[in-house]
């Protein structure tokens, strides 16, 4: 069992009033980790330890920054069998918190490269005289809120470019993996960032909404970013615009794969098979839409479902499993609900829907309609549902048919085809012949509709965490009309 003290100006403390909670295995019930419950007044401090270590990390000279980022990220590296050691919390597989650990590694040196890479410009004025610049300068304290399902990654991308862009951060760990990112914070501490310029604060499931809030309204937070379910986003989003700070929300998805009548079928399924069922369809970029032209579809199910027999879900310690975990057994039931509902109304169970507690059989569903709830709900679980119809406008007008506008991926022979339709999908991301699973650290990472807004990832996170600004230089007299 692991101890999760907080971390609060480079020191592990208890809560201030000595409460923990446990993380428990979803798979054996056994206690993974025992976690500090922050007060309101540890949110406070936390806070207050990020403002009093900006000035000093700010002021830092980017290559300074860079190198303690680039130790950070060998530190991540070297500690990857302690990250794996803590995959019980959610029960996930191992490859999956080292893959976790590799990208988030990427993660802090493509942050490393961007410290020299905040620029300004020089901006004409009218005035006679005037040299005018708008300059990019650190923003201060940024909240950054990570979710479970990828915790080395997403907590590690809600720090590492507000670090490089010269602020501090204050990291609010997920109660289902609090472990995990309070080994990230220590990681970073260990690396020599520095006392205070990342704290993380951990809390009880039941405290999480009166944290968030404090945290958000504290003076000293000048940015928000926050990963994870929409209904949550926009709690979020409402508390950071009565605040007025900006956020950047990367949300839920329901992400669409469209197979067009000349898609190479064996590469789809792979691709398909990937992006549905690895981490257990835990992923916001998981495909939860297989989008198929009528001409192929009876031959791409087959070949789905071949697939699929090939993927055993079961504990992650077991030599025979290939899938792992779902979160907790209340995820079980509420997919297994979603599925039922489905096969109520007509859809055809190709594949999977057994569950045993946490554990999940990889799903498959064909013939899927608009008045079945897995249409259009996120099932955040190893579930993929068939949409038939012909031609590419109709495969282009289910893809768009959702609340929802993160990954999508399109599978064609043909790769200007697959262009034009690429430019038209109201999703963030899309990948041509690609999984809807992918993810690179220097690529612009967002969503559109209601999957968030703003992006992730290199330059284009430089955007959210710096503060741009008009300054001017008056060289000689200047006339006034009074």
């Amino acid at each position: 069992m692991l101890d999760v003290p907080l971390l609060i100006g480079g020191l592990s403390c208890p809560a201030r009033d000595g409460r923990t909670f446990e993380r428990r295995n979803p798979v054996t019930g056994e206690v993974v980790s025992r976690v500090a419950a922050a007060t309101l007044q540890d949110a406070d401090a936390a806070v207050a330890a990020a403002q009093a270590a900006f000035p000093v990390w700010a002021a830092l000279a980017p290559n300074e920054r860079r190198t303690r980022l680039l130790a950070a990220a060998d530190l991540l590296q070297a500690r990857s069998a302690e990250f794996i050691a803590a995959a019980g919390e959610t029960g996930a597989m191992a490859n999956w918190y080292g893959f976790n650990v590799k990208l988030a590694s990427g993660m802090l040196r493509e942050a490393a490269s961007m410290t020299t890479q905040i620029s300004g410009e020089v901006i004409p004025s009218d005035v006679p005289g005037s040299f005018a610049m708008a300059l990019r300068q650190p923003c201060g304290v940024v909240l950054g809120i990570a979710p479970w399902n990828a915790p080395v990654i997403l907590a590690t991308r809600a720090i590492a470019m507000p670090l490089a862009c010269g602020n501090t951060v204050v990291l609010k760990a997920s109660e289902l993996s609090p472990a995990v990112h309070r080994l990230i914070g220590q990681v970073l501490q260990d690396a020599g960032l520095g006392d205070g310029v990342v704290n993380v604060i951990s809390n009880a499931p039941a405290d999480a909404p009166a944290i968030v809030e404090r945290l958000i309204a504290n003076p000293a937070v000048r940015r928000v970013n926050f990963t994870g379910s929409t209904h949550v986003g926009r709690i979020v989003a409402e508390l950071s615009a009565r605040h007025l700070k900006p956020a950047l929300l990367e949300l839920g998805g329901k992400a669409p794969f469209l197979v067009l009548d000349d898609a190479d079928l064996d590469a789809a399924v792979e691709a398909a098979a990937f992006g549905a069922y690895f981490n257990q369809g835990q992923i916001c970029m998981s495909t939860e839409r297989l989008i198929v032209d009528n001409h192929v579809a009876d031959v791409f199910v087959d070949k789905l479902a071949r697939k699929i027999a090939t993927l055993p879900a079961g504990n992650p310690g077991s030599a025979d499993s290939v899938l792992g975990s779902l979160v907790d057994s209340n995820a079980g039931q509420r997919i297994k609900a979603l599925i039922d509902d489905a096969v109520s109304k007509g859809a055809r169970l190709v594949a999977g829907g057994q569950v045993e507690g946490s554990i999940m059989q990889p799903t498959l569903l064909d013939h899927v309609t608009a008045d079945m709830r897995l249409y259009r709900e996120e099932s955040f679980g190893p579930v993929a549902v068939v949409l038939r119809d012909t031609g590419d406008e109709a495969l282009l007008r289910l893809a768009n048919d959702s609340e929802f506008g993160l990954s999508s991926a399109i599978f064609s022979r043909d790769t200007s085809r697959a262009l034009a339709l690429a430019q038209r999908v109201e999703s963030g991301i899309c990948h041509i012949n690609g999984p809807t699973v992918h993810d690179e650290a220097q690529m612009p990472f967002g969503g559109v509709k209601n999957s968030g807004y703003g992006s992730f990832g290199g330059k284009a996170a430089i955007e959210h965490f710096t503060q741009l600004r008009w300054v001017t230089l008056q060289n000689g007299p200047r006339h006034y009309p009074i």
